[in-house]
């Protein structure tokens, strides 16, 4: 008896071991890219033979001595629905497979911003009927090493049920591909918010840079378990160094208590995340305290504290006193303080905020970081102290680099794809001008892999958002991450959507992607699918002095230079002379050039449009009304020139 259930476990052992097995990728519903090679693969028992049968076609192969395997079948025109059927020591049979477009659409929070929560979200969702688009949902996962396939992931069809979770630039984008090719398009949703370029970009690919191979160096190569740990340790000695005090949790009861002296903490800006200030990337608990003064006058009326939001969780306490909490990370947070709480003089609003991933802090519209007494109302925009007592020991997407890339892109190595969509760089700000060689660096590399050739590649230029205030004047990390994006335009078969005139300077997450969508389809209509259109709107060409006047010169501009308001003035440009102080410039559209000119500058050598974190002002475009991109003419030093990316050791 012994001896036959060892022998039947052996026989479950290699049987087990005998099944093909495919990628996640592979599955019901699925999308296949036209009129190129298909690569197919997966995993099998070394040296086992494995049969691929797809339409007319019948491939064969054998798996490699660690039982991979890969078949190329040859392209296919549109259509379907077809079975792709696999056939080792067993047979798998994938069905509902279409041919067609695919796009992978990845970046951070404002790719994976879903369909439910954009603009006229409802009637959107009535109108997603559209069985010939499916949507591949790539689940978030990290990883020290590249991974053969994804943690997980379905495709899914276009319906009121699925659509809302769709990301919902992909989608629009999708949605007027359909319409225009009446083709299946699939699009691949690889995407998690707050994450910088840095993540999304392979080991090999910065051990070849010159500008990276240094600090790639010094990065192990762990499992993630490692990795974690020593993650960990090297963020709690970070925060300890940059707040000053030790990461604990020892006496946290006396924090909200307005009589506990704060004096030792540190300082964050508020509203503002704090990964881009001073404490950069971190996951964990943070207390934050504002002492404000009260009148005796004051105290009499009905008092409302409005906090903006706060990501990811908070407790709210007003002089010790819980008011009110929540744990929504995008939800703004209101709180009504009951009576006798406030008192003449001294008053303390104390937070403890816990972020579990991505950015953290108290952010959001500065006018709705306010206390209401009756009419008056109280600003809580500028300094507030904090301490960090709970560093999260897990890591976080941004701890090193390639952890996205080898989890979340490599399982995907080299599915036939059409192109890809792109919209990151709000975690890159504050190392603007790296990004000038990163995000060139990424796409590069991503190219290199999937071994397609200089596929398609079109991002979302920044949109609107005051962050910090930054203009010509003191600095805009954003116009300089804005120009970055611009500038790599330079590499081949790449296209930018300008989105500044749709964005919301309040709102780091504006919900108008339809016409973000609308954008980037445009460029692959008339790129790749030969509808021959307007896709960009003007972009600086030249300047030329004359005088005290500037004459800016500008391709791509359509059938004319225009202006939001059909008139000859442009807003938001600027002009300075040698002295690089920036003026606000009268500026007026002429035989398709601008002349700029100011009466505070005599001899101007620079101008500058757009220059600014919120730069809503701003209203150039073409006829066909898409927006021009800021630009500057100078070649000035910026604020982020000496910034580099740098990994906790």
């Amino acid at each position: 008896m012994k001896k036959n259930l060892i022998f039947l476990f052996l026989m479950i052992s290699i049987m087990s071991n005998a099944n093909v097995k495919m990628p996640l990728i592979f599955s019901d519903g699925m999308v296949l890219q036209r009129n190129k090679e298909i690569p197919v693969w997966g995993w099998a028992d070394a040296n086992e033979k494995v049969e691929v049968h797809f339409n007319k076609q019948t491939k064969t192969t054998q798996a490699d001595k660690n039982g991979k395997w890969i078949i190329k079948l040859a392209a296919e025109k549109a259509g379907g629905p077809f079975e792709l059927v696999i056939t080792g020591k067993n047979k798998i049979i994938i069905k509902d497979v279409l041919v067609g477009e695919v796009w992978i659409c990845s970046g951070q929070s404002n790719m994976e911003f879903q369909v439910s929560k954009t603009k006229n979200a409802e009637k959107e969702i009535a109108d997603s009927n559209y069985p010939m688009i499916r949507h591949f949902g790539v689940a978030q996962d990290l990883s020290g090493k590249p991974k053969d396939d994804l943690k997980a992931g379905k495709w899914e069809i276009s319906s009121k049920e699925t659509v809302g979770n769709f990301t919902a630039v992909g989608y629009y984008f999708a949605k007027k591909l359909y319409a225009e090719l009446k083709i299946p398009i699939g699009i691949i949703n690889t995407s998690w918010g707050g994450t910088n370029v840095e993540t999304w970009t392979s080991r090999e690919a910065f051990q070849k840079s010159d500008d990276f191979k240094t600090m790639i160096a010094e990065v192990p190569t762990l499992n993630i378990d490692s990795i974690s740990k020593l993650y960990a340790k090297s963020m709690k000695e970070r925060v300890e160094k940059i707040q000053g005090t030790p990461v604990s949790t020892a006496n946290e009861i006396s924090f909200k208590e307005s009589s506990f002296n704060d004096s030792s903490w540190g300082e964050l800006s508020v509203p503002g995340l704090w990964e881009n200030q001073s404490l950069g990337d971190l996951d964990g608990v943070v207390w934050m305290r504002k002492t404000i003064t009260l009148s005796a006058e004051d105290i009499k009326n009905k008092a409302i504290l409005s906090l903006t939001k706060i990501d990811d969780e908070d407790i709210t306490y007003v002089n010790g006193i819980e008011v009110g909490k929540n744990t929504q990370w995008d939800a703004k947070r209101v709180y009504e303080i009951p009576t006798n709480i406030l008192k003449e003089g001294t008053n303390t609003i104390a937070i403890r905020i816990v972020d579990n991933s991505g950015g953290g802090g108290i952010y959001g519209d500065v006018a709705d970081l306010k206390l209401i007494l009756g009419t008056k109302i109280i600003p809580l925009d500028g300094k507030w102290r904090y301490k960090v007592i709970v560093v999260k020991t897990s890591l976080s997407p941004n701890s090193y680099p390639s952890l996205l890339y080898n989890a979340m892109v490599n399982p995907l190595v080299p599915y036939a794809i059409q192109g890809v969509l792109w919209y990151q760089g709000e975690a890159n700000v504050w190392r603007a001008n790296q990004y000038k060689k990163a995000f060139p660096l990424m796409i590069t590399d991503w190219r290199t892999k999937f071994k397609q050739g200089d596929f398609p590649f079109y991002f979302v230029q920044l949109s609107t958002f005051n962050e910090q205030n930054g203009n010509s004047k003191v600095g805009s990390r954003w116009a300089e991450l804005r120009e970055a994006q611009a500038e790599t335009l330079k590499l081949p078969n790449t296209g930018m959507a300008v989105t500044t005139d749709i964005g919301n300077a309040k709102d780091i997450h504006p919900t108008n992607k339809q016409d973000v969508g609308l954008r980037l389809a445009a460029i692959a209509l008339n790129n790749v699918y030969s509808k021959k259109q307007i896709y960009s709107g003007p972009t600086y060409k030249a300047q030329k002095v004359e005088g005290d006047k500037i004459i800016l010169s500008f391709d791509n501009i359509g059938s004319g230079l225009s202006t939001s308001d059909n008139t000859d003035n442009v807003k938001g440009l600027e002009i300075a002379g040698a002295d690089k102080v920036f003026h606000s410039a009268k500026a007026i559209i002429k035989n398709n050039t601008i002349i700029v000119s100011s009466e505070n500058v005599k001899n101007p050598v620079a101008v500058r449009y757009g220059w600014a974190d919120d730069d809503t002002e701003i209203n150039l475009y073409n006829k066909e009304k898409f927006p021009a991109s800021p630009f500057r003419t100078d070649n000035w030093e910026m604020i982020t020139a000496n910034e580099k990316y740098k990994v906790s050791k």
